[in-house]
């Protein structure tokens, strides 16, 4: 080869010199950014051997180190058998549900019922709704805290896969996996986590019994605003070996770019959740003590409905979000509130190192119908906050900024 590379023009050997040398007797200390759509094989045997499924690197849409290296990092973090990287949270979301709905010994899936939480991110009710539901796939809602309801509903609509949130996004409601998890194994079903809001340093679902758990990588587990993605992990080899497959089928993988500072970010993820969490338990206890709010949605304060459920579930933490309620106003404000704000930023995502403020009527759960957001309690005086690692008393002197002129 390297004799025949010799008798190569000038235009030829600009394109290839420097290029495919080996690196031997050295480990980087940080797994590279992988940007090869291809890679080599040394014969068309070995070709073959790559295609049929062996543990080789073929294509960028089947697999890349720089994401073979995320996904080891989350499988390990949550406990599973296998995780597989998209482009983004819904894409995991979607894929999940399609895994989940896969039938054993089946190849594709057969989904005809879902059971959803009532209390959802407003982008997967949407999906819910606007793919599987026209597609005839029936979706039912349920309170997933009500226990008898969830039998009931059970009992009522045979769902192939059921859906929750651990900590629900924007009031904070919080579901014990562990008693869903028999439930829906006693009716041969699925059970899919979105675990974005808590992370693997609150809790681990799968460790409970879960069979999918999912994250939004763009969030806490990225943690800079810098990457979109998202994370789906599974408690069984069949289910992760599904989602597999379809993630090549669809093509939703994530970019090694993106892939790479999710993964520079998990290695933080434990200590900017603990400042997080500290930070905002601070700042629910304040906010519950000011005239200008009426209510406050927190699972640390005491009077928060599943408060005994979170402390039993969670490693002492409760997470980074805060939600509250204005005592008077509607949109006009909410928007002055907003306005004033000079450090907390209003960006419609969650989980940053950064303190943000979003108004879920007009960013995540907009799509809904006025009746829907009313059902899930979702009022036009409410705010969510993600708290991050700030002087926690740089945001209390915003918040209240906020709170002085919102009138």
């Amino acid at each position: 080869m390297q004799d025949a590379q010799s008798q190569w023009s000038l235009l030829t050997r600009l394109v290839h010199e420097g290029e495919r040398k080996p690196v031997s007797d050295v480990v980087p200390t940080t797994t590279p950014i992988y940007t090869s759509a291809t890679y080599l094989h040394p014969s068309g045997a070995a070709l073959d051997i790559a295609f049929e499924g062996a543990a080789a690197y073929v294509y960028g849409r089947y697999g890349n180190p720089t994401l073979t290296a995320l996904e080891q990092a989350i499988t390990v973090a949550e406990g599973g058998v296998s995780a597989v990287a998209f482009g983004s949270g819904m894409a995991a979301l979607h894929v999940a549900i399609l895994a989940a709905g896969t039938p054993r010994g089946q190849t594709h899936p057969q989904l005809r019922s879902i059971l959803a939480a009532r209390d959802l991110y407003g982008a997967t009710t949407t999906l819910l709704q606007e793919f599987f539901a026209s597609q005839g796939v029936q979706v039912t809602y349920c309170d997933m805290c009500d226990v008898a309801a969830v039998n009931a509903a059970i009992d009522a609509n045979n769902p192939d896969v059921v859906l929750v949130e651990s900590m629900s996004n924007p009031l904070l409601k919080i579901v014990d996996i562990a008693e869903l998890v028999q439930l829906t194994r006693a009716a041969g079903a699925r059970l899919i986590v979105d675990a974005t809001m808590t992370t693997p340093i609150l809790h681990r679902p799968l460790t409970l019994g879960a069979d999918v758990v999912v994250h939004s990588a763009t969030k806490y587990l990225g943690g800079h605003a810098d990457a979109t993605g998202g994370i789906a992990a599974a408690r069984t080899g069949l289910v992760g070996d599904t989602m597999r497959r379809y993630s090549k089928l669809l093509g939703a993988i994530l970019g090694p770019f993106e892939a790479q500072l999710i993964t520079r970010g998990i290695k933080t993820l434990a200590l900017r959740m603990r400042q997080q969490c500290a930070n905002a338990a601070i700042i629910a206890a304040w906010l519950e003590e000011q005239p200008e709010v009426a209510h406050v949605y927190y699972p640390g304060l005491t009077l928060h409905p599943q408060h005994d459920l979170a402390t039993q579930s969670f490693d002492g933490l409760f997470g980074a979000m805060v939600a509250f309620e204005l005592h008077n106003g509607g949109k006009e404000a909410l928007f002055r509130f907003v306005d004033a704000l000079q450090l907390i930023l209003p960006a419609t995502s969650l989980g940053d190192i950064y303190s943000l403020v979003s108004l879920p009527i007009i960013s995540s759960h907009r799509d809904l119908t006025p009746e829907q957001r009313a059902e899930r309690a979702i009022s036009d005086r409410l705010v969510r906050l993600s708290i991050g690692i700030e002087d926690v008393n740089d945001i209390l002197a915003d918040l209240r900024r906020g709170l002085e002129v919102k009138g």
